[in-house]
């Protein structure tokens, strides 16, 4: 903050409370408003719904008391904030929206201090010191605030148009990726190189019955410990009917199942967490995002006992796949190399086998066709999620392994392109955001428009809001912000 000494000519330092009233909002609930009403309904965190019938006339500033505690709304037209919110008249000797972005700029959320839901508490908010401009000068700084805003605003926008099309941009190339239309060109050119999916998946049914095989003789080689190994889980193969509802492959490729076609496919049976403060990472559903898992400060541990426990059955390893079947579904990650982590709730390990690699699974689980089938077999009337058992029978494409590494490589380049585009314009829009702050700091420092000796000073301005504030004394517990002292402006 400036010193008083740095204040800018006709400025003046005071409180927020000697300028401004929090009043209570009050209490409308969903089943009493009227949904075909006028009148906007604003919460904490802005507008919830609309009413045939206002509280209080506009303009006025809501801020959020109760949940988005400290959030700042602005209504040109009369409306209706709730019990959860406080609103804000400015009268006539404020500029309403000057009073809008100078609450914007003191950031109230810095005041909750709840532990359970989070509340402002509003004799902390009268607390904050304000620098406050005359009158004059407050309209000439909304216009430049204003004007500002625009131009940052059509930038955003662009933005945010831009990430959107990115989106658009990586579900094309997957689609096209398992439509086979990626490595079109590169499959003519390969042709007599590929060998067909039926054939690559008759080497997989083998591949797995020697497994388990090898698995059964080492188990009685070591005198029988532990519980005996158990035998390949057989699926049904797809039927006519269900073939019939997939999209047509290339020739040579074909259709298979999670089950069929991994090593292991595995539930994760952890019920509680003991978390700690450090240890091996818990991988969580939040946890993966955009087909990479997210190791930053929202991540759990656990204790190598812990660990060990939970990963009796299939300890996760470097080149597994991490699936979630519930909040959110479907979304799925590699676990990198030399990384060692432990499964959550919810979440699924499918561990390749070696005719098939990680990289094409992985894209393959996140096809927009894949994600349409976990819609589709998923259950649950409130959350929706898959059963182990509908993530095993899950269906995805399935060609030569040339062609697989080639997709794989060709998306890798592809999508690692889009993801850094992505993160510029992610920085891009953080830089924004901070522009918009400095900007509004600027504003209430009084760098953002010249002064103006001719405008009255906000010494009398000052006067005149207590002389109003006077003739009309508040009530309860509003009073103690009338007889709030100046003498510290």
């Amino acid at each position: 903050m400036m010193e008083l000494g740095e204040l800018p000519v006709g400025w003046i330092s005071c409180h927020l409370g000697d300028l401004l009233a929090f009043e209570y909002g009050k209490s409308l609930t969903k089943s009493a408003r009227s949904d075909n009403g006028e009148y906007p309904v604003f919460g904490s965190s802005g507008v919830v719904g609309l009413h045939d019938v206002y509280l209080v006339e506009g303009p006025v500033i809501i801020v959020g008391r109760k949940g988005a505690a400290g959030s700042v709304c602005y209504s040109e037209a009369n409306c209706w904030p709730i019990d959860t919110t406080y609103y804000v008249r400015s009268g006539q000797l404020l500029n309403s929206k000057f009073v809008y972005y100078l609450l914007h700029s003191l950031n109230l959320v810095k005041l909750e201090t709840s532990t359970a839901i989070p509340g402002l508490n509003r004799e902390k908010a009268y607390d904050e010191t304000v620098f406050l401009p005359p009158l004059a000068e407050q309209h000439r700084i909304v216009a430049k605030i204003e004007e500002l805003f625009s131009e940052l605003d059509q930038g955003v926008a662009s933005l945010k148009t831009a990430r959107e099309q990115l989106k658009v941009y990586r579900q094309s190339l997957l689609k096209n990726a398992f439509e086979g239309k990626l490595t079109a060109a590169w499959r003519t050119a390969h042709r007599d190189q590929l060998e067909t999916a039926a054939a690559l998946q008759q080497r997989i049914a083998r591949e797995r019955q020697a497994r388990y095989q090898q698995q059964l003789a080492d188990w009685q080689t070591a005198g029988q410990p532990g519980p005996k190994p158990k035998p390949p889980k057989p699926l049904p193969p797809l039927t006519a009917e269900e073939l019939a509802e997939l999209p047509e492959l290339p020739a040579g490729w074909g259709w298979g199942r999670l089950l069929d076609a991994c090593e292991a496919v595995v539930d994760c049976h952890n019920k509680t967490a003991p978390y700690q403060a450090e240890g091996i990472p818990l991988v969580r559903t939040p946890s993966i995002r955009d087909m990479r898992l997210n190791f930053d400060d929202s991540i759990r541990y656990v204790s190598q006992e812990t660990y060990a426990h939970w990963s009796r059955r299939c300890p996760p390893l470097p080149g597994d796949i991490l699936f979630t079947r519930e909040a959110p579904m479907g979304e799925a990650a590699l676990i990198p190399e030399g990384r060692k982590v432990c499964m959550g709730q919810r979440i699924m390990l499918l561990r390749p086998g070696k005719f098939l690699s990680g990289k094409y699974l992985l894209c393959a689980t996140q096809n927009p066709f894949f994600k349409k089938i976990c819609d589709k077999v998923a259950v649950g009337t409130g959350v929706k999620h898959l059963r182990v058992g509908d993530v095993e029978r899950l269906v995805f494409p399935i060609c030569s392994q040339l062609e697989q590494r080639e997709i794989a490589d060709q998306l890798d380049a592809k999508l690692s392109e889009a993801d850094q585009l992505d993160q510029t314009l992610a920085t891009a829009l953080q830089q924004a955001d901070a522009l918009r702050q400095s900007i509004l700091k600027k504003a209430f420092c009084g760098q953002l428009v010249e002064q103006d000796k001719n405008d009255e000073p906000a010494t009398a301005l000052l006067e005149r809001i207590r002389a109003a504030r006077a003739a009309f004394p508040a009530k309860g517990r509003q009073a103690k912000l009338v007889s709030k002292s100046l003498t510290n402006c």
